[in-house]
């Protein structure tokens, strides 16, 4: 999963130096926290955050087919 959200974010931001995927697990959980330059930023949540969730949704699917649950979390 990381490395798909990692993959997402540096297709869409202009700087993909900046691009920082964090992956921590509690239980059954992953948090995904994602870590872009400010500049960046809109980039990555699109207008009315319709890019975030297209993200979130498409690392969501993949994990509920295993029966894990993801969280993203955009800094």
């Amino acid at each position: 999963m990381k490395e798909l959200v990692e993959y997402i974010a540096k297709s869409l931001v202009e700087d993909p130096g900046q691009v920082r995927v964090t992956e921590t697990r509690h239980g059954n959980m992953t948090v995904l926290e994602l870590e872009v330059a400010p500049d960046d930023m809109g980039r990555i949540i699109g207008k009315n955050g319709r890019v975030a969730n297209a993200i979130r949704v498409l690392v969501r699917v993949p994990a509920a087919k295993q029966g894990k649950r993801v969280s993203l979390d955009i800094v």
